[in-house]
């Protein structure tokens, strides 16, 4: 109940208003907050394709580098032997 008029209506509108006005502010922070981690999400795709396509590029080399080392069978025992 309202105390300046007796009306409880007054008071239930003026707590639901403040319930509103809460609940947009914490929708306001959400939804930077979403932003802000889709952003990151983002970022971190761009490090892993990144990161994927040098682990391959690595790969290539490393598999070009022992086709020219010689096989275990083709290489001559060491003169101690």
């Amino acid at each position: 109940m309202d105390t300046r008029t007796g009306d409880t209506r007054t008071g239930d509108a003026e707590a639901l208003a403040a319930r509103v006005t809460e609940l947009e502010i914490r929708l306001t922070h959400q939804e930077r907050t979403l932003e802000e981690l889709s952003d990151v999400v983002a970022a971190q795709a761009r490090t892993i394709d990144t990161l994927t396509r040098r682990l391959r590029l690595v790969t290539e080399r490393l598999r070009d580098a022992e086709s020219w080392r010689p096989s275990p069978q083709d290489e001559k025992p060491p003169p101690h032997y």
